[in-house]
């Protein structure tokens, strides 16, 4: 059994080729080739937090792949100097359920997540968008901001977090780091990140719009990927309202997310309201951007293909880079 600690995987998973490989895990969930129950959640109460199992087995044209993952969240970690997310994903032989590999969870769900995103960015958002803004200075919000400017030529990145150092701390360690500009700015308010930006991208635990409506521009895309139950919500009902909302799943974000659950239990919007999935839009079944001035969301809870999909690649590549420690098993 192969073991990858979080600096192995990050070796192992360039953002280019996981961007890649997401568009293949949307397509395979959308197509029906894959099976993924929902997620299990575990509540500890005691310490406020969350676990999360998430298992799935995928098949596209060229490979298949199985595996499970467990998260867990827990929100008092970062004051106590631990990662708000602990996270490993255990990888299977599809062919005969033997185990194969033990990965560190956290970084692939921060690489993944930010790949799914820039899949969406790079199928929805505007060919000539050169400003992005992002809403939430940790983990995940690094890794949207690497994957926007992996798929478009982003020139500005304003960045916007409750905790000013944090987002200070953000834009000094970013500035210039491989596709990113060396203009990366912490903005003072909200509506300072939003209104300049083309694309938008939301990584917070927020349980009330992180941006108002007014100050998103036509032809701005967003990105959320913060908000995974029914209570947290990062986007303004009123832009789902006069968005065209991409999903990853259907079935996921009807359960867990609060950016469409309470616009469609206020009337805002139904579910219907909902135009595709971003797998019927890879697979060409469903439209992407129609015009310039059209607002896009992209409503992402995260999806366990995402995980099986980028264990997959990330052990591909570990064999070719000589990464990992090998045990018996």
């Amino acid at each position: 059994m192969l073991i990858l600690n979080a600096e192995e995987v990050r070796k192992a998973l360039p953002m280019h080729q996981a961007i890649e490989a997401m568009k293949q895990a949307y397509a395979s969930l959308s197509s029906g080739k894959a099976e993924v129950p929902l997620r299990t959640r575990l509540s500890i109460s005691p310490h406020e937090a969350v676990s999360l199992f998430m298992p799935a087995y995928l098949q596209t044209n060229e490979t298949e792949a199985l595996a499970i993952k467990v998260v867990s969240i827990f929100p008092n970690n970062p004051a106590q100097g631990l990662a708000l997310i602990q996270a490993a994903v255990l990888a299977l032989d599809p062919e005969t359920g033997r185990t194969i590999a033990l990965l560190e969870g956290g970084m692939i769900t921060a690489i993944r997540t930010g790949a799914g995103s820039g899949a969406a960015i790079d199928i929805l958002s505007r060919t000539d968008s050169r400003v992005v803004a992002i809403f939430g200075a940790g983990a995940q919000g690094r890794t949207q901001l690497e994957a926007a400017c992996t798929v478009r030529k982003i020139e500005k990145v304003w960045i916007y977090d409750s905790d000013t150092k944090r987002a200070e701390a953000f834009a000094k360690e970013m500035a210039g780091r491989g596709p990113i500009p060396a203009d990366v700015q912490p903005a003072a308010t909200s509506r300072e990140a939003a209104a300049e930006a083309d694309i938008i991208c939301t990584a917070t635990t927020s349980t009330f719009p992180v941006f108002m409506d007014k100050d998103v521009k036509s032809g701005t895309h967003i990105s959320a990927i913060g908000s995974y139950t029914s209570e947290m919500q990062e986007v303004p009902g009123e832009t789902i309202q006069r968005a065209k909302v991409i999903v990853d799943s259907r079935s996921a974000v009807l359960a867990e997310s609060g950016d469409l659950i309470k616009p469609i239990q206020s009337g805002m919007i139904s579910e219907s309201h909902i135009f595709a999935e971003l797998g019927e839009i890879v697979l060409g079944k469903k439209t992407g951007r129609q015009s310039t001035e059209e607002i896009t969301v992209f409503k992402s809870v995260g999806v366990a293909v995402q995980d099986a999909m980028a264990a997959q690649l990330a052990l591909r590549n570990a064999k070719i880079m000589k990464l990992g420690q090998d045990i018996p098993f």
